[in-house]
């Protein structure tokens, strides 16, 4: 299919080097003057706008002035200034919007190689700008989704953001906790105060109290000074307590009190200091199990639960993988001083077949990793782990009969032998009894033996 193209000169012989035919791969449509082009511009549906900045033999500022004039036109499509060597003649002409700038002289073939390849980075912009409108219609603050399952996410977020309830965000590990919590902060009311959070599976059962509340100095060997704990330092303020289901039972009374009274100790301390915080806790454990069996109390678990937002597993969620492939392929893009990727329509399908046991901390990880281990702007199926492409039900088909065929009677003949191998291994040598393991008659094995010299 040619390239319809709007050419602006009144060079004859130019228009007749430029206006042959298809056979250039372009047909030309020639206009004598910018306000004619502009004025067929939108009806034509150009693929590119060639300017003849010789026309006149005019100069550098007129040549300038007249790209900006097409290039603040929005018409969204190549514009290639046909110009003679001039000193900073083509610096001005591209700072002034051309997308390129070819010689006077240039042949068809040529016009049309540049077309093309003009064409071609339009089109890899207008991917890009998709797929970043993509991500902003499917992201709540640092969210990313817009699956049923996330709506309602959503919609307990606003619930519960503008008041000072005690929240508890449920999920398993990497399904973005965190992120709801700091949703819930940036939506209410303690926005622009602190938010502090604290894992507290991470801290050793010895430390975990004095990092909460605080020390004094020489409370105990090695604390030479004051130390400020995480719910002072959440004053007026969110602390998010991560793991929660890992404190033990000591440490949750006195954070029971806390909780009620709004007000901690410092160890070492006789004064009690009242602090101002909104609680905000998650686990991926099943803490009615653990109110059961003794293992968390039972006053704690009713004081933290009092609102539940229940955040889903991305393999309940399949179709909000796209928006987060490509705020991924963006960020880490960006991060990277990397050209902006895409990935093949058959990833998407082998990762929306995936498991994700690690959910969306999995595949914020996956895709990190193609972003910089893949060379190319592309990213396939080639290049993703082979436990993925195995699972994905979307590529059996691929991987048994591959792009080229296969030669069927080599493949049969070669997993008849596979058997057969196994087989006599298990039975130790022994062709009756690796027949029964097959199903089999003696004189079947016996003759498939001979024929594949087994």
């Amino acid at each position: 299919m040619s390239l319809q193209v709007g050419l602006i000169t009144t060079n004859k012989p130019l228009q007749t080097r430029l206006s042959t035919g298809t056979d250039n791969g372009f047909e030309t449509t020639v206009f004598s003057s910018l306000r004619e082009l502009l004025n067929h511009a939108r009806k034509a549906n150009f693929s590119a706008i060639l300017l003849d900045v010789e026309e006149e033999e005019i100069g550098v500022d007129r040549a300038a002035a007249a790209v900006k004039t097409l290039s603040d036109a929005g018409l969204k499509i190549p514009l290639v200034a046909l110009a003679r060597p001039r000193r900073g003649l083509g610096a001005r002409l591209k700072a002034a919007g051309a997308d390129e700038v070819v010689p006077w002289s240039i042949e068809p073939e040529q016009l049309k190689e540049t077309l093309q390849q003009l064409l071609a980075v339009r089109a890899e912009q207008e991917e890009n700008e998709r797929q970043r409108k993509s991500v902003e219609r499917y992201q709540f603050r640092e969210l990313i989704g817009a699956s049923a399952a996330m709506l309602r996410v959503y919609d307990a977020i606003f619930r519960v953001a503008t008041n000072n309830t005690t929240v508890m965000i449920r999920g398993e590990s990497g399904t973005g906790k965190e992120l709801v919590a700091r949703a819930i902060q940036a939506s209410g009311p303690r926005a622009e105060k602190p938010f502090v959070a604290v894992n507290c599976a991470a801290i050793p059962d010895t430390l975990i109290e004095s990092e909460l509340f605080g020390y004094e100095k020489g409370a105990f060997t090695g604390a030479s000074q004051a130390h400020e704990g995480h719910f002072e330092a959440a004053h007026t303020g969110t602390i998010f307590l991560d793991e929660i289901g890992s404190l033990n039972l000591s440490l949750q009374g006195k954070l029971l009190r806390v909780l009620e009274e709004h007000t901690i100790q410092r160890i070492g301390s006789k004064k009690p200091m009242r602090i101002d915080f909104r609680v905000i806790t998650a686990t991926n454990e099943d803490l009615e199990d653990m109110v059961r069996t003794g293992k968390f109390r039972e006053d704690l678990f009713y004081r933290i639960h009092v609102v539940p937002i229940f955040l889903p597993p991305l393999r309940e969620r399949v179709e909000d993988i796209v928006p987060l492939v490509n705020y991924f392929l963006g960020m880490y893009c960006a991060l990277n001083n990397l050209p902006e990727k895409r990935v093949e329509p058959d990833v998407i399908e082998v990762l929306e077949d995936y498991t994700w046991p690690g959910n969306v901390r999995e595949l914020e990880n996956l895709v990190q990793r193609l972003v910089l281990m893949s060379d190319g702007k592309v990213i396939t199926v080639r290049q993703l782990p082979q436990h993925m492409v195995y699972h994905s039900t979307t590529t059996q088909e691929a991987l048994l009969i591959p792009e080229d065929g296969i030669e069927f009677d080599e493949e049969i003949a070669r997993i008849e032998a596979a058997y057969l191998q196994a087989a006599l291994r298990r039975a130790e040598g022994k062709k009756v009894a690796a027949a029964a393991l097959l199903h089999i008659s003696p004189q079947k094995m016996k003759y498939l033996c001979r024929k594949y010299q087994i």
